[in-house]
């Protein structure tokens, strides 16, 4: 029997199979998920931030490889955290940082599927299958958006070196996850020997699609909040760790993806931070940079958006308001699961031999969704209660109504928090989310890739609270944890040949030793950049996913040492420099599959 559910398009059913499945079927794969999260909700506003003194645990001995978790935020720009600008109240993120090394000069693919796979992979996202999202369908080799087999994920290398590899969180780089026909790039299938998240790649905190449990998809239980449900899960998976060989763990969350949810207590938190407006926000969060030393001098904050009005001109500002008040309560519940994560390892006595990584998918988000326009006012039948059962399981993105029945709402003026309402922050606060730079997540400016990089390492770092300038990409992660272990990168696994390494171990860069990198490629939708020392080359097409004979040409060029908020176009100044560096893109985008496009014009190789 199948549960009936009001969806918001029909297409989109069809699309997807976004199926209740009734509670014979759900019943049995359940896997006591809502004892699980029985207890499940936002922590007190007042939890104790953890110590990280090291010295006061008992060690496990000074010879064992050390566990490694890697963090990965989602939508988050690179001044949303407190150590990198940020008003929003994350003081264990900050305690990693000052009690280890922050890189200033840290890049994302601009995307989050792309990112997830190069970040598990060690490859550029084309080199992995992943040139778009895991939803598309094309067949170019670099955009089946399903990750390749000539690709080994970490979960793959550390569990074939003896290590215990455990997840929480999206995933996001599976094609099949509603027909379930094929499951062999779910997380278990990919190394991982315990999972708990979401498949897909957005959905609602409160009673996300796609929920799974290692290879099963079960419901939410009794007061679910999702990133309290990863965070939670990562502690009980930490605390049933009893064998003696180390763990490799990768926690994905999906703070502060759209849509804004978040408990009404944390946002309370936030009442009256934001009243002053996006302009005086941004421009606190640039003074602060600079303080830090997180960017130099040099760099300017760049103008605001041109869409974006003065916040003295700003309408509705209540809404406006409302918005990055619940945008900070995700991030700061998300900081609270972080040291909640940092507190069961110091109890465990394993802290002082852990490393722990924290970065960004891709920057800010601008995607208006429906926040752009007038909310639709509720038909009488929107109106009324249709709830479903709590063991239905759904598969799918958004519905129409929450589980207990609501219409969620959408559009201009819908405060955002709570179940049912459907709510982005917009452009004007992702512009706030990326000072100082300029543009969005999609996009290969510095305010659509660049990100916060922390790496707590205690028996590794010895300089603390410093601060890293070398270039490095989310390529590199795979390099330095491998580095770190001091385990082989396989040639060859389950019979594939497995592409070398694209990253660098970061490890001496932990000592401000240069890194030999020539330099760093980027592609996303059109959107192209290449930065090779002080130079970075870029361009925009006109509309995403559209490549014309104006976009062929249509670089920029910046001396990203004198100008690292791209503000100073030198592309007519520097027309060699600009050739150099287009043959040098156009060379990496064949070698790494970013070409062909799977879109026009048909680029041949």
């Amino acid at each position: 029997m199948i549960k009936s559910f009001k969806y918001s398009q029909v297409d989109f059913l069809k699309k997807y199979f976004t199926l209740f499945i009734a509670t014979s079927f759900a019943s049995s794969i359940a896997m006591n998920v809502n004892a699980q999260f029985l207890n499940t909700h936002t922590r007190s506003s007042n939890t104790t931030t953890p110590s990280l003194n090291t010295k006061t645990q008992s060690s496990p001995s000074k010879n064992k490889k050390p566990n490694i978790i890697v963090i990965l935020s989602d939508d988050m720009g690179f001044s949303d955290i407190g150590c990198y600008g940020s008003e929003i109240n994350t003081p264990n993120i900050d305690r990693l940082a000052m009690n280890g090394v922050r890189f200033n000069h840290f890049y994302n693919t601009a995307r989050c599927s792309p990112s997830r796979a190069s970040l598990l992979t060690g490859l550029y996202p084309h080199q992995a299958g992943m040139g778009h999202l895991s939803t598309e369908n094309y067949t170019e080799e670099g955009y089946v958006d399903d990750l390749s087999k000539n690709a080994v994920t970490m979960a793959e290398v550390f569990k074939s070196s003896g290590y215990a590899t455990y997840m929480t969180g999206k995933w996001h780089i599976a094609k099949d996850i509603v027909n379930q026909n094929d499951r062999s790039n779910w997380p278990m299938q990919r190394g991982f020997q315990r999972y708990f998240g979401t498949l897909n790649g957005s959905g609602s905190f409160y009673d996300p699609g796609t929920l799974v449990s290692n290879n099963t998809y079960i419901t939410p239980g009794n007061n679910f909040y999702y990133t309290n449900a990863i965070t939670d899960t990562a502690v009980k998976f930490i605390n049933e760790h009893k064998t003696a060989n180390p763990f490799f763990f990768y926690i994905a969350y999906t703070a502060a993806h759209w849509p804004l949810h978040a408990p009404e207590k944390e946002v309370q938190k936030y009442k009256g931070v934001y009243d002053k407006g996006w302009d005086a926000i941004r421009e606190a969060r640039f003074n602060k940079l600079q303080k830090l030393g997180i960017i130099s001098k040099q760099a300017v904050l760049t103008e605001r958006g041109v869409s974006i009005p003065a916040w003295e001109n700003a309408p509705m500002k209540d809404w406006q308001v409302r918005k990055m008040e619940v945008y900070a309560a995700m991030i700061d519940v998300m900081d609270q699961g972080i040291g909640k994560i940092i507190t069961t390892l110091e109890k465990k006595g394993i802290l002082d031999n852990t490393v722990i990584f924290y970065m960004h998918d891709n920057g800010g988000c601008a995607e208006p969704l429906d926040s752009d326009q007038p909310e639709i006012p509720m038909t009488a039948e929107q109106q009324q209660i249709h709830p479903y059962a709590k063991d239905s399981i759904f598969v799918g993105k958004k519905p129409n109504y929450t589980r207990e029945g609501q219409f969620i709402r959408s559009g201009m003026g819908v405060m955002p928090g709570p179940a049912n309402t459907w709510v982005t922050y917009g452009i004007e606060w992702a512009n706030v989310s990326n000072t100082p730079f300029k543009m969005y997540k999609h996009w290969t400016h510095e305010g659509g890739i660049a990100s916060p990089l922390i790496v707590y390492w205690p028996k590794g770092i010895t300089q603390k609270g410093v601060i890293r300038n070398q270039d490095a990409h989310l390529i590199d992660i795979m390099a330095t944890c491998v580095d770190i272990a001091g385990i082989p990168y396989p040639t060859t696994y389950n019979g594939h040949t497995i592409q070398p390494l694209e990253g660098k171990s970061l490890v001496g860069a932990f000592k401000n030793l240069p890194l030999k990198r020539d330099f760093i490629f980027w592609e996303h939708e059109g959107n192209r950049a290449i930065k090779a020392g002080a130079w970075k080359l870029v361009s925009k097409t006109e509309k995403n996913k559209v490549f014309t004979d104006k976009d062929q040409n249509a670089w920029e060029l910046y001396n990203m040492e004198k100008d690292p908020s791209e503000t100073k176009d030198l592309a007519q100044q520097f027309p060699l420099k600009v050739k150099e560096l287009a043959i040098l893109w156009e060379k990496e985008a064949i070698r790494t599959k970013a070409l062909p496009w799977p879109w026009a014009p048909k680029t041949k190789k």
